[in-house]
């Protein structure tokens, strides 16, 4: 299996940082809509009246919210993109193509639901270009083309309410600038018309999974990465997830950090289908550390059980063996876990694997019976070791 790997240069604060490439990819505390600003990581809110880094247990404030982040395959609002590669960070040979990608990935599901691209004014015409009349364009500062990571993860309570949670962006453990990426989430929670739930974890939206129903999966390697929470035990984040998230049960599964840019992100190795049911990744050549890593979660994933007692199903879904050569290389993200749902469908990548690319195709379509299942070529995107679903966050309806 192709998968995302070796190293890349990416800039930081002026400085370039050997780093490895990868598939790019809470204490809380209801804010007024108004009161959107980003907080820096692991700073604690000035007005917060909880405390989590170093507290063995979180003080519940008496008019506190349950917070539930939704199935990806609930009805959404919209979906939230950014159209931000640059020339800093993807290179002259990968800019267009990437730009071309985003452009197919909007497009594509905006004939089912509405798509919001975040664009840099002096992307405002290109983007326009590419993106064509159906895609809201939004002028805000960015970084990069991560909304899965830089977004909020939108929540609900039982009254209907919404929320956006700000999770801290810090470029993935301060490998990559994100001085404009930190500030994304709280924007476009502004923008939806939501108040922020403030938090002092440090992590990204590509690392959680969840079935709607109080399940989770999440990979260790990133979020108790001391890159991102160095003072917070496995029990504090579960305490703070479960309360943020509305999770009963987080299944956790080791990950491998130092290998990709995400340190390994939960959406390229496990999704939920529905409650009880997960597709997986599994990476069969024995000379990849994939092996064993996917080996392990495989392991871990059939003999767990979801929040209600229920032991899962799951789907093993292999990469493919073969890619197109154009935008070969050793960081291309040549797998199908990375899907993306939406209303009424599900858009997966094709890399010119016709038997991997014609199974992946069936196992989605078996999966979501009833959606449309739209694959994509997204080569340049993948070529930066990323995929469909870090590229898009949903707003839940």
């Amino acid at each position: 299996m192709l998968t995302r790997r070796t190293l890349l240069r990416r800039t930081l604060s002026g400085s370039t940082l050997l780093l490895s490439s990868g598939l790019l990819q809470a204490c809380s505390e209801l804010a007024p809509e108004t009161a959107t600003a980003t907080v820096a990581p692991k700073q604690p809110p000035a007005t917060s009246t909880s405390t989590l880094i170093n507290i063995p247990t979180v003080i519940h404030t008496p008019a506190a919210e349950v917070w539930t982040m939704p199935d990806e395959a609930e009805p959404h609002k919209s979906t939230w993109m950014a159209f931000g590669p640059s020339k800093d960070i993807w290179g002259t040979k990968l800019l267009a193509g990437v730009q071309d990608n985003l452009a197919t990935i909007a497009k594509s599901i905006a004939k089912y639901e509405p798509v919001n691209m975040l664009v840099r004014e002096a992307d405002l015409a290109i983007a326009k270009q590419k993106c064509g009349p159906d895609i809201n364009l939004i002028v805000q500062p960015i970084d990069d083309l991560w909304m899965r990571d830089t977004g909020p993860v939108f929540v609900r309570n039982t009254k209907g309410g919404r929320a956006g949670v700000d999770f801290n962006f810090n470029g993935w453990g301060q490998k990559q600038d994100h001085a404009q990426d930190a500030k994304v989430a709280a924007f476009v929670a502004s923008k939806a018309g939501v108040p922020v739930l403030k938090t002092q974890l440090v992590l990204e939206g590509g690392g959680i999974e969840v079935d709607g129903h109080g399940t989770a999966i999440i990979t260790e390697s990133c979020v108790l990465n001391a890159n991102r929470n160095p003072s917070i035990s496995k029990t504090q984040c579960e305490t703070e997830l479960k309360r943020l998230l509305g999770l009963r049960k987080i299944i956790w599964l080791p990950g491998v950090s130092g290998k990709d840019i995400t340190d390994g992100h939960t959406d390229f190795y496990a999704r939920f289908v529905q409650p009880g049911v997960v597709i997986a990744g599994y990476d069969p050549d024995p000379k990849s550390f994939d092996h064993e890593v996917t080996k392990r979660h495989l392991e871990i994933l059939r003999i767990a059980t979801d929040a209600d007692g229920k032991k899962l199903e799951v789907i093993t879904l292999e990469g493919p063996g073969t890619i197109r050569p154009k935008y070969a290389n050793n960081e291309f993200a040549a797998g199908y876990i990375n899907f993306y749902v939406f209303n009424g469908g599900v858009v997966l990548p094709e890399f010119g694997d016709a038997k991997a690319d014609e199974k992946a195709h069936a196992v989605l379509q078996k999966a979501y019976p009833g959606r449309a299942v739209i694959q994509l070529n997204i080569d340049a995107i993948a070529a930066g070791g990323g995929g469909i679903h870090c590229t898009t966050q949903q707003e839940p309806a």
